[in-house]
C-alpha cells in the first residue's frame, strides 16, 4: 500500500517536473539577461557618462578604464541575447557571474541597495552554469538535431 502510494507520488512530481523544470529554467535565464541587458543599453545610450562613471567610480582591477568601459559595455549587449536564447548557455552564463562578480568589486556603492540584486543574479546565472539551459533553449535543439 505505501509503495503503491510512493510510486504514486513520485509519478506525480516527475510529471510536474516535466512541465515545470524548463519554465523555471527558462525565467533563470530570463531575469538576469533583461537586467544586463538594460544596462548595457544604458551605458551604450549614454556614452560620455560610462566613460565618467569607470573613470571615476567604478573600480575596476588590471584594465585602463576605456578598456574596461567597452568590455562590459559588450558583454552586457551581447552576452544576455545569448543567454536568453540559450546558446552556449553554460559558457555564457559563467561568463555573466564572473562579470557580476567583477561589478561587485568595481563598485562598491552597489553593497548598500543593489548588492541584494546581484546576489539573486548571481544565483540564476549559478543555476544556468550548475543545470544548464533546459529543453527551451537552442542549445538542446542543436544537441537533439546533431545527435541524431
Amino acid at each position: 500500500m505505501i509503495e503503491k502510494l510512493l510510486n504514486r507520488y513520485d509519478y506525480a512530481v516527475n510529471l510536474c517536473l516535466k512541465w515545470l523544470a524548463p519554465m523555471v529554467l527558462l525565467a533563470v535565464r530570463i531575469v538576469p539577461a533583461m537586467a544586463f541587458f538594460k544596462a548595457g543599453q544604458l551605458k551604450f545610450a549614454s556614452w560620455d557618462t560610462t566613460l565618467y562613471m569607470f573613470e571615476e567610480e567604478y573600480q575596476v582591477p588590471f584594465l585602463h578604464f576605456e578598456v574596461a568601459a567597452y568590455l562590459g559595455t559588450a558583454a552586457e549587449l551581447l552576452l544576455p541575447p545569448l543567454l536568453l536564447l540559450g546558446i552556449f548557455t553554460r559558457a555564457t552564463s559563467l561568463a555573466l557571474f564572473l562579470f557580476n562578480i567583477v561589478a561587485v568589486i568595481s563598485y562598491p556603492v552597489i553593497w548598500g541597495n543593489g548588492f541584494y540584486d546581484h546576489q539573486l543574479w548571481g544565483m540564476m546565472l549559478l543555476v544556468s552554469v550548475l543545470w544548464g539551459p533546459g529543453k527551451l533553449s537552442v542549445d538542446n535543439y542543436l544537441r537533439a538535431y546533431f545527435s541524431r
